[in-house]
């Protein structure tokens, strides 16, 4: 899949979610992510057809591909996360820079930093 932001917080709110409850619902990704449920539809549909979500009517789960893109996304936000707070950023700070920088670094920028993360957390 081309990068989606949209795509990518969806992906990376359901693996979250189903990391605290047995079933996601699409109200709870819906209060997590501040949309409305019709925008959580319309984007688990969208999702649904690319192959990384399934539902069984009222859950959500990740298929296989979903789950191990929702990871790299979220791997990306938490070093990125660490990075900035490595360098000084506040822990709110960091959280919100992270979100929006995870969508739109490139693989090499990632790389060193997940290099330079990974070297000085030692």
């Amino acid at each position: 899949m081309k990068r989606n932001r949209s795509a990518e917080d969806y992906l990376e709110c359901i693996l979250l979610l189903s990391r605290e409850n047995k079933f996601v619902h699409r109200v709870d990704v819906a209060r997590k992510t501040g949309v409305s449920q019709p925008a959580v539809q319309k984007a688990v549909k969208l999702l649904q057809n690319d192959g990384y979500l399934d539902c069984d009517g009222m859950h959500i789960y990740l298929t296989r591909k979903g789950t191990e893109y929702a990871e790299e996304v979220y791997d990306r936000h938490c070093t990125i996360k660490k990075f900035l707070q490595t360098l000084g950023v506040n822990a709110a700070d960091a959280e919100d820079d992270a979100c929006e920088m995870e969508h739109v670094i490139s693989e090499n920028t990632f790389k060193a930093i997940k290099l330079f993360v990974t070297e000085n957390s030692k």
